[in-house]
């Protein structure tokens, strides 16, 4: 079974509770939409998280959120899965992290990854020397393979799984409270614009905002499952 939630900041007690509802194993997959926050803290703190989280009988694919470092330059390994690359530790062999442009077979279905954003809450993190890094959004590399990717597709997916959402699509009414949006960079979110505008697709899932709705066929996801069919 394949299946997809939001952003769990650490917060995995939900993730334990479908693992004992579904009495999932290891051959299950959940998809998490970015902000995992498995590499947040280096060092220790993420070590004891890992091993926690691969006891689990679940094995997570992760989407690059905005409030963890990227795997590859953490010292992941490449290795394939699910018809693609993907990033992983030997020690830790059911974390799995995806990357950006790559095309997995899942569930029968051909679904892209595309991660990153921008942290509004980015001057606070850094006045208090709280993690933050700045190539938590896609780099004009990333952009390019991407791009590349999904034209050697013939711009046709089956599904979009990416952190943040196209600019049309972003949901005003969950934007935080007390931060002007005149300073928010918003470059990743009109990228996927001109990708949302090209792109023939079935469905697009997407985390960042902490809420749960569908718009077309835009679904932006938090604390909720679905399964991938």
């Amino acid at each position: 079974m394949i299946y997809i939630t939001g952003d769990t900041h650490r917060d995995f007690k939900r993730v334990e509770f479908l693992c004992a509802q579904a009495d999932t194993t290891k051959e299950d997959t959940l998809i998490i939409l970015g902000d995992a926050g498995i590499n947040y803290f280096p060092g220790s703190d993420d070590r004891f998280l890992k091993a926690q989280l691969s006891r689990l009988p679940l094995t997570l694919l992760c989407i690059h959120g905005n409030h963890e470092q990227r795997p590859e330059t953490l010292g992941y390994e490449e290795t394939e899965r699910y018809g693609g690359t993907v990033y992983m530790e030997p020690e830790f062999p059911s974390l799995l992290f995806a990357k950006d442009g790559e095309i997995y077979e899942l569930a029968g279905k051909r679904c892209i990854a595309i991660g990153g954003a921008y942290s509004v809450d980015k001057k606070i993190r850094v006045a208090r020397k709280w993690g933050w890094w700045p190539d938590e959004q896609p780099s004009a590399e990333i952009k390019e393979r991407v791009e590349r990717r999904l034209e050697a597709e013939s711009w046709t997916v089956d599904a979009v799984l990416s952190h943040t959402c196209p600019l049309k699509y972003e949901p005003t009414e969950a934007f935080m409270k007390g931060i002007s949006q005149s300073g928010v960079d918003k470059s990743t979110e009109q990228w996927l614009d001109n990708i949302e505008d090209k792109l023939d697709y079935g469905q697009w899932y997407c985390g960042h905002y902490h809420i749960s709705k569908s718009i077309d066929r835009m679904r932006f996801m938090f604390t909720d499952f679905r399964e991938l069919k």
